[in-house]
């Protein structure tokens, strides 16, 4: 993990496939609320090393079927909550395949980035599983019902334009230019005001569930708390001044 500018970046190294397990699972649970508490770190990027993001779980732990062992693997889904409810953007820069659990913690990053040659899949139906790590519930609101179920069923691997096409990356980038393109981008999401942006992820989050109207008020709320922040004053005086805003997350 480092920081610099502002932007804070996991790098998952667990040759050769950089595979969960409960150790890395751990490993994250401890970095990443620092990186979200952290007034100073603007962006959280997250990526993998070599031609893996996370290859997903490791298939060694998850041979052991014991309710306790799933459980402890079941932890998987704090550290994605982790990064859904971060009070900052957060990318995933998918820089080689990111397969079953590793494709589900994509889902709850503010923003998929893929290399080229990346791909990102479902295999678990091929080893009589499903994506039940968070991926059958975040797929289906992301791609739609029948599309996240046809593609769970047949256990696709989709390569990175594929992905693209049905909105499951945002943005696809030649891979000799994939680390340039993420630092550019996580540069621009740092300048943007946090204090917004945590306050508008938590809102959806929490209105999601939610009739409309119920959500309005959870929507208010956030208002009342947006207007007070120095960042609110910061972005409209700055439109008054003709001048970039400087934000500070405050």
């Amino acid at each position: 993990m480092a920081i610099v500018d502002g932007i804070g970046t996991v790098v998952i190294d667990r040759p050769p496939a950089n595979a969960v397990n409960p150790a890395l699972i751990e490993e994250f649970l401890t970095v990443l609320p620092g990186l979200a508490d952290d007034p100073t770190v603007r962006c959280i990027v997250i990526t993998g090393t070599g031609r893996y993001f996370i290859a997903g779980a490791d298939i060694g732990v998850m041979r052991d079927l014991s309710l306790d062992n799933q459980v402890l693997m079941r932890r998987w889904i704090e550290v994605q909550r982790l990064l859904e409810l971060a009070p900052k953007p957060v990318i995933a820069a998918i820089n080689g395949h990111a397969l079953g659990g590793g494709a589900e913690l994509s889902l709850a990053c503010d923003l998929r980035m893929a290399a080229a040659s990346a791909s990102v899949g479902f295999p678990e139906m091929k080893l009589g599983l499903f994506p039940g790590a968070g991926g059958s519930q975040r797929l289906p609101r992301l791609l739609g019902t029948h599309r996240a179920r046809l593609m769970m069923i047949e256990g696709r691997r989709l390569s990175a334009a594929e992905a693209l096409q049905i909105g499951l990356i945002d943005e696809v980038v030649p891979d000799i230019e994939f680390g340039a393109a993420v630092a550019d981008r996580a540069r621009t999401m740092a300048e943007r005001p946090t204090a917004a942006i945590g306050l508008l992820k938590r809102s959806m989050d929490a209105g999601a569930p939610l009739g409309l109207d119920a959500a309005m008020d959870v929507e208010w709320a956030a208002v009342q708390q947006v207007i007070a922040t120095e960042d609110a004053a910061e972005g409209l005086q700055s439109f008054l001044d003709k001048r970039v805003p400087r934000f500070t997350g405050r």
